[in-house]
């Protein structure tokens, strides 16, 4: 039950006539018009909500009188009359056009006056709101009373009856108000295409626009009939603001209702979303606002786009300029949406793309200062800085300019990636400090880890590993992040190994990288040494062992030589014992492999105890090599016993090998220590 105050509010409430409630709105617009936010306004606001909502006016209150019945003169204003005569009103003056054109149908938000009347605010505050009211209108079930059976009769006859009917008046409130704001929509449409005679009102045009074709778009997604008669002005509009990039926002809107009701309407919207994704992020990719909005356009459509547009996935060069120039704003928002760019036929020529960020935002930054400054401006050029500058007259240069187009292509499908790509990271390296760079770098392995986690197949990892434009710092993490993933994708997808076996040995078998990328190489002889087994994969051959066993032995042998003339080793001890267990490992696969690693595993004791070695690793890090060293060669002495050491099944990680007495692999390993034990021999000096 209602306490005693509040049901004597919601009685006042219900006995409010007419005349009262007229009077109480014209306060309230007064004060809304003064932008008072006093107590006193939000007080009358919510005794407002408290009258609507408790009496039997419908809402509808007045919102479609607002809507479609203001006055056409302007309100009247006071003239100061001159310094001997008093103020006097001036007669209302007609309302004009933004062409200065004399208004010849309703008033709109799009009417021009020196004063407005009351009703006319109300007006411009209805259409403010109709789109919230629209979506919202039903969630409190209370003014909604009549069921809509329409949805049963075939759309086409509504459409006929919709646009024939002879008084709105005899809908349904929440019909007549579609009706109503559809039309107004409809006529700010048309008075969009007039030329505004004040930049700021060719503005309030383009906002009107966008509120209008969403509003259109709401009432097409309650209404189905309403699309058929949407559809004219929305293509006629389209077809005058598609070559305009000064209402490009206007077009995500208008591709927002092709993409819902195109299929209702039997009508054709790929050229629609080829212009929506091949012009506006290559023309308009540094307007902050258009870059949220039309991400944000994605996010919202990503499911449907993915399904319906052919060309969405193919857009991702275009999709990640928007990035490269706005990466600190838009990041979050690329780490919810690139799962969806992500495709078979472009996952390859994706990953190259991400990690060609920092080149894109260098390159979208010369050819915005190229269209700035002429090529004979050499002052201007300069002013840019040194550095700046010759990357400009690179720029322009044809023979770099297959470079540049690439890089800045509209959609997938030219290739991979390119074969001079090291040129250009030459060309752009001056660049590599700009600010807009380094964050562009930052940026990359957050979307690495999102790309790897989506993908479960990589073949351009090792290649493109070593050829970042980035700081050296960033390039540290951007190596961590690929070694985390490749021991995350080998383990969910261990025939990787020997399908990108090539690329891979290629790799492991260059001690160059070792200095380059060390992580990411250590990582790689890991998971050869893991993977690399035909208990993972059948085409693990004698042959394909001994290649991989070979590759390694003789970078091992290369990294540990000690010579006079050798510098100190740049590498980590890590890299030593990793390289040592992947022979042991390999060997126990092919056991005609085992005397050639006994015999490189006895020299580790020569290379760690030597001088050269003592200065710059620890003695903890010496002891670490000469102990695996020692163990392996033990092990070996016994291979089936090394194999199961080394090289357990593929299940030895589940739990049955640590609980079941018989089987774990606690026991077996003490097992193992026993006849080591009973067989150690020490190492040759």
């Amino acid at each position: 039950m209602y306490a005693a105050a509040t049901e004597s509010l919601i009685k006042q409430a219900r006995e409010i006539k007419e005349e009262e409630l007229q009077r109480f709105c014209g306060r309230i617009v007064k004060l809304l018009h003064t932008k008072d936010v006093s107590g006193d306004t939000v007080d009358s606001l919510q005794r407002l909500n408290l009258i609507v909502s408790a009496t039997k006016y419908a809402r509808d209150r007045k919102l479609v009188d607002w809507l479609r019945y203001a006055s056409m003169q302007q309100g009247a204003s006071m003239s100061s009359g001159g310094f001997f005569s008093g103020p006097r009103t001036r007669q209302p003056a007609p309302l004009t056009e933004v062409d200065g054109v004399v208004t010849g149908d309703f008033f709109t938000v799009l009417c021009l006056g020196q004063s407005y009347t009351e009703d006319q605010w109300m007006n411009m505050y209805t259409f403010s709101m109709i789109k919230s009211w629209l979506l919202t209108y039903d969630t409190d079930g209370t003014t909604n009373t009549e069921p809509d059976d329409r949805s049963e009769v075939d759309s086409s006859v509504m459409s006929m009856v919709s646009a024939t009917s002879s008084s709105s008046r005899l809908l349904p409130p929440k019909e007549r108000l579609r009706e109503k704001a559809f039309e107004y929509c409809q006529r700010l449409i048309e008075q969009s295409d007039r030329k505004a005679l004040k930049k700021t009102d060719t503005e309030l045009q383009k906002a009107c626009i966008v509120e209008s074709v969403s509003v259109m778009d709401i009432i097409c997604g309650e209404d189905p009939s309403y699309v058929y008669r949407a559809f004219p002005c929305i293509k006629a509009l389209y077809g005058r603001l598609n070559g305009d990039l000064a209402y490009a926002r206007a077009l995500l809107p208008i591709a927002q209702f092709y993409l819902n009701h195109s299929e209702i309407a039997a009508v054709d919207s790929e050229a629609v979303f080829c212009q929506l994704f091949s012009h506006c992020p290559a023309e308009q990719f540094n307007e902050p606002l258009l870059a949220f909005e039309f991400v944000q356009f994605c996010l919202l459509n990503a499911s449907v786009l993915q399904d319906r547009v052919t060309n969405y996935r193919q857009s991702f060069p275009n999709l990640l300029k928007f990035l490269a120039w706005n990466s600190s704003g838009l990041i979050a928002e690329f780490v919810e949406l690139l799962p969806s760019l992500i495709a078979p036929d472009t996952a390859i020529e994706l990953l190259h793309t991400i990690l060609d960020l920092p080149c894109l935002a260098a390159a979208l930054d010369l050819q915005q200062r190229s269209a700035c400054y002429q090529a004979s401006d050499r002052t201007a050029w300069d002013q840019q800085g040194a550095k700046v500058a010759a990357c400009l007259d690179a720029f322009r240069q044809p023979s770099y300019r297959g470079l540049f187009l690439y890089i800045l292509r509209p959609e997938a499908g030219t290739g991979d990636t390119i074969d001079r790509l090291k040129m250009l990271h030459e060309i752009l390296a001056d660049m590599a400090e700009s600010p807009r760079v380094v964050r562009c770098a930052q940026v990359v392995p957050v979307l690495l880890h999102v790309y790897f986690n989506t993908v479960t197949q990589v073949r351009a990892t090792n290649e493109r590993s070593g050829h970042l434009i980035t700081k050296k710092k960033i390039s540290v993490h951007l190596h961590l992040v690929f070694s985390t993933h490749l021991q995350a994708l080998c383990k969910l997808h261990p025939p990787l190994i020997v399908d990108q076996s090539r690329e891979i040995l290629e790799l492991a078998s260059s001690p160059a990288n070792i200095y380059s990328k060390e992580d990411f190489y250590t990582h790689v002889v890991w998971v050869i040494g893991e993977y690399l087994s035909v208990s993972y994969d059948p085409r693990c051959t004698v042959e394909r062992i001994t290649s991989f066993f070979e590759s390694l032995e003789a970078v091992l042998f290369e990294i540990t030589q000690v010579r006079q003339s050798a510098s100190p080793p740049s590498f980590s001890p890590r890299l030593i014992t990793v390289l040592m267990t992947t022979l042991a490992k390999l060997a126990t696969r092919s056991q005609d492999l085992i005397p050639r690693v006994s015999l490189c595993l006895s020299k580790m004791r020569t290379f760690a105890c030597s001088a050269i070695v003592m200065t710059c690793y620890s003695e903890e890090d010496t002891e670490e090599i000469i102990t695996r060293a020692h163990e392996l060669i033990n092990l070996l002495k016994l291979p089936n016993v090394a194999q199961f050491v080394l090289a357990p099944s593929a299940g030895g990680d589940g739990p049955r090998w640590h609980r079941d007495t018989n089987a774990s692999l606690p026991q077996g390993m003490r097992a193992v220590s026993g006849l080591l034990h009973r067989h150690s021999s020490s190492l040759p000096t």
